[in-house]
């Protein structure tokens, strides 16, 4: 088969498309024919060796931790999933991706494929999707009326986060460049800061609930991170998913601040895509030949919007 892989760390010139071995499922795995998997950040941060403590990998590594495909062979003792089942899942970090035309994935962090959505473009929402549930409902303990401040709105996981938010009945306040200006305002805020021209600290007038801060491709700066409490109400939270520093707190005023590292349960996800309640976005599918060009462009800046990973050509 065919897969792309990494033999050592380095710039997006490390990534190889080349002949592998067709991989065999063991005892609670099944191999998934893939139908797409996408970019995310962390791949570039994983292939780059700047992620070696948190997310070991063996070398050779292929990338790809969000996948859409079909079951097409089931290792010992899987139940509650059969061959021919089209599925999603969000991969373990630190084992091989599906940037390939197969991919071996613990049966229990796969979920039925929701049939209103393509099944290739699907692949876009597990990493980012859950890092938006997880960080709102999970850690933030969002409830309806709450005002949360979505700071990184403008990203993949930002606009996911403003989606959830606005239908769980919160008010949004979202930050973002003129650039994503409009995209955030399609997912549904309430007010939009652009950070380029305002100070996020001067232009939030009431206090929030909970701050979610998301990362940029730059590491945000530890006191733009840390400003976030100030605007935190007493009991409130800052999320963080900015894994370069911890979250702030205040524990005077009982403000937690909470990291987040996110777990692989997509059942959550394809609950709210059968319901309507979250919308998939893709802005760009790219051949699996094309995946060292859009680490690239990735490092420079240059990609944006969600883009999905196919085997063959887009």
């Amino acid at each position: 088969m065919k897969a792309v892989r990494f033999h050592e760390y380095g710039a997006p010139d490390v990534l190889r498309y080349e002949d592998v071995e067709q991989p065999l499922p063991g005892a609670g795995e099944v191999r998934v024919r893939v139908a797409a998997t996408s970019f995310n950040s962390v791949d570039g941060n994983i292939r780059g060796g700047f992620m070696r403590g948190p997310i070991p990998v063996v070398l050779p590594h292929t990338p790809g931790i969000d996948v859409a495909g079909t079951v097409d062979a089931l290792g010992e003792g899987v139940d509650g999933v059969a061959v021919g089942d089209d599925v999603i899942g969000f991969l373990p970090m630190d084992g091989d991706g599906a940037a390939a035309e197969y991919v071996l994935a613990p049966a229990e962090a796969l979920a039925p494929a929701p049939r209103s959505v393509p099944l290739a473009d699907v692949a876009a929402v597990p990493v980012v999707g859950l890092t938006a549930y997880q960080a709102l409902f999970n850690r933030g303990r969002l409830t309806a009326g709450q005002r949360v401040l979505i700071n990184g709105a403008g990203g993949t996981v930002g606009g996911y986060a403003v989606q959830l938010a606005k239908d769980a009945g919160a008010h949004v306040i979202a930050t973002a460049s003129p650039r994503s200006r409009e995209a955030v305002a399609s997912a549904g805020d309430d007010e939009i800061i652009d950070h380029t021209t305002t100070d996020v600290t001067a232009a939030v007038t009431e206090p929030v609930d909970i701050a979610l801060s998301l990362a940029p491709v730059a590491p945000v700066a530890p006191a733009e991170l840390a400003a976030l409490v100030t605007l935190v109400r007493p009991g409130g939270v800052v999320v963080n998913t900015t894994v370069w520093m911890p979250a702030p707190g205040d524990e005077e005023r009982g403000v937690r601040g909470i990291d987040l590292f996110v777990r692989s349960d997509v059942d959550q996800l394809v609950a709210l895509i059968v319901g309507g309640e979250l919308r998939v976005a893709v802005t760009e599918r790219v051949a699996l030949t094309e995946l060292p060009a859009l680490h690239s462009r990735a490092a420079e800046g240059a990609v944006h919007g969600k883009v999905v990973v196919v085997p063959s050509a887009a």
